[in-house]
């Protein structure tokens, strides 16, 4: 257990690491906060997009149809794009 303990206090304190841990989430960049960079990571653009056009069925009255057309093309054309990057290399 102390491996471990002294492999995670030299990673920490390895300047290079923390150096591409600053870097990921933009700490030093102005334009960007910490918070955006998290909401990036952690929640994708798709289920962002669901869980928007859920809150407007559930609140605003949205119809069932419009909903899913969101949903649908939204998802889609981000497959594509998603498909189209990684095709591209």
């Amino acid at each position: 257990m102390s491996d471990i303990k002294d492999k995670i206090k030299e990673k920490i304190n390895d300047p290079s690491v923390v150096a591409k841990a600053r870097e990921a989430l933009y700490i030093d960049n102005k334009e960007k906060g910490v918070l955006d960079t998290l909401q990036e990571k952690l929640v994708s653009r798709k289920l962002l997009v669901f869980a928007v056009s859920t809150a407007l069925l559930m609140y605003a009255g949205l119809d069932a149809d419009i909903w899913g057309m969101i949903a649908m093309c939204y998802i889609g054309g981000q497959t594509a794009i998603d498909f189209a990057k990684v095709w591209r290399g």
